[in-house]
């Protein structure tokens, strides 16, 4: 099944109901009418000399000029070649990388595409999607010039989704994702969180993201629901669209979720009919989901994927899960084989640490990378590079990034524990523990939080170390705790740890 035909058969099903929701801008497309936008994108892209196997990059906020752009490049068999707004001083790395026929733009991002000039020799078209710039061709121009777009053939194997890693190891790898095993994979995703045709459901974060794809568009799409985006997160006018809306679903990250928490509490409720929450892009803290079940009576979802999966290793359903098993994203999908290997390759048994890989379905490979693919697709498994256990259960933890792993005098360390130790003080709404390079100890750990009331509030550093030791029952040697106001953030809304460790090293804690 290809990711078109989730438009075809939502308009066959019910052509009149909602498919897409552009928040922000209040523009609706019926499923009917998604179908007609998707077809005149294609035709549009078509005369542009768009073919089968091309790249579409596209470079440009949440809306629903975007998610017809992917719609139409999918229809023509090309790919969708995503660049997040936030990597703007080097959208020349992603142009040389992908090497797209066309770019699609918004317009105040026009003295970006001037900055990295040198790199579009090899781009046929700029397109804007807000009206004319210099160079450029109108988006609602090619749109109104449009024929029928060509009959092409596509099939479930080929490429639709070029998705960015985030880098944390190296340049940003672009992965490849066919129509066949993602849609499968999302399917089955609509089906763990009993999405149908009822549900509204609301997605803030970027479409560039992969996530955005399988926690957001494909799987309500699939079950026929009405699909929200918006542009960005807007705090507590979020909340209010969630409230207008009548949103049932809200497929977001740990910090816009607690953000929704929060505001619920002050406010008294929940938003709208919210019956589910599901996070994505960082582990979720157990006192996070206890907040949502206990104060707001909903469910809290976690999930855990990559970029190179294209679904979830495991995920959570609207059941919650039990009281000792709150760290647990959830069981693995029906579609996927999770496994926990040691460093041999060898199976460990139930509750032992080890490194998590699976099969089943994942990404065609990195592209244009064959030893990067070869490295991470062995012997038919995909290896994660992410550390967790299985419980007796079948429940799936994923403990934290080998690479993240601190180390002090020969002890190993995993960041989430001392991040949950520390998110349990009611006053903590973030933390994050990196490792500092020390010639004694290996590491010297340093972990950063903000406060409910701020960086002038209370508790203190001394304070939290001595809560986190209790909560540990014995903490890393020599941690020290840093009250900031605010965390650094990635663009795909993870707390960027690189920036944290970059502070660390500026300078003993306050």
């Amino acid at each position: 099944m290809l990711f078109q035909q989730l438009l075809y058969d939502g308009a066959h099903r019910a052509p009149d109901h909602p498919a897409l929701r552009w928040v922000d801008r209040d523009r609706v497309l019926t499923y009917a009418e998604a179908v007609e936008a998707m077809e005149r994108t294609a035709a549009a892209l078509a005369g542009l000399g768009v073919t089968r196997g091309e790249r579409v990059a596209i470079f440009a906020h949440n809306g629903l000029d975007y998610v017809t752009a992917m719609f139409g490049a999918w229809r023509l068999g090309a790919i969708a070649a995503l660049v997040n707004v936030a990597y703007a001083d080097t959208l020349d790395y992603y142009l040389a990388d992908c090497d797209p026929s066309v770019l699609i733009y918004t317009g105040d991002h026009h003295p970006t595409i001037e900055q990295h000039r040198h790199a579009l020799s090899g781009i046929r078209h700029l397109v804007c999607l807000d009206g004319p710039q210099d160079g450029s061709l109108v988006w609602q121009e090619l749109l109104d010039g449009a024929g029928p777009p060509p009959d092409v053939r596509v099939d479930e194997s080929d490429v639709a989704h070029l998705s960015y890693t985030s880098g944390t190891s190296g340049n940003p790898k672009g992965a490849c994702l066919a129509h066949e095993p993602t849609l499968r994979a999302t399917r089955c995703i609509a089906e763990r969180l009993r999405l149908s045709a009822e549900d509204v459901t609301y997605g803030p974060t970027t479409l560039s993201s992969s996530n955005h794809l399988v926690a957001n568009l494909l799987p309500g799409l699939s079950r026929g629901a009405e699909v929200c985006l918006a542009t960005a997160w807007k705090g507590r006018a979020g909340w209010s669209d969630l409230d207008d809306l009548g949103a049932t679903v809200i497929a977001a990250n740990p910090p816009i979720l607690t953000d929704v928490l929060d505001e619920s509490r002050a406010r008294g409720r929940v938003p709208g009919r919210l019956r589910l929450g599901l996070s994505g892009g960082g582990p979720v803290p157990p006192e996070l989901k206890r907040g949502w079940r206990g104060d707001l009576g909903v469910t809290l979802a976690e999930s855990y994927g990559m970029s190179e999966l294209g679904g979830f290793f495991g995920l959570g359903g609207p059941e919650p899960l039990p009281d000792d098993a709150l760290d647990a994203c959830g069981p693995p999908l029906p579609d996927k084989e999770v496994r926990i290997f040691d460093d041999d390759g060898t199976e460990v048994p139930v509750g032992q640490l080890g490194e998590i890989v699976l099969r089943g379905g994942f990404m065609a490979g990195y592209w244009r990378r064959p030893d990067q693919t070869a490295a991470t697709l062995r012997d038919g498994w995909l290896h994660s590079g992410d550390l967790g256990f299985i419980d007796a259960r079948g429940l799936l933890h994923m403990r934290g990034r080998l690479s993240e792993r601190v180390t002090v005098a020969g002890r190993h360390w995993f960041p989430r524990d001392v991040e949950e130790a520390l998110l349990a003080h009611p006053e903590v709404r973030q933390a994050a523990l990196v490792g500092l390079p020390d010639a004694e100890v290996g590491q010297r750990p340093v972990a950063f939080v903000t406060l409910a009331g701020g960086d002038g509030g209370r508790p203190g550093p001394d304070e939290l170390v001595a809560f986190t030791v209790r909560a540990l029952g014995e903490g890393p040697a020599g941690l020290a705790v840093e009250v900031v106001s605010d965390l650094p953030m990635t663009p795909t809304g993870k707390i960027s740890k690189a920036q944290l460790l970059a502070r660390a090293a500026a300078g003993p804690p306050r």
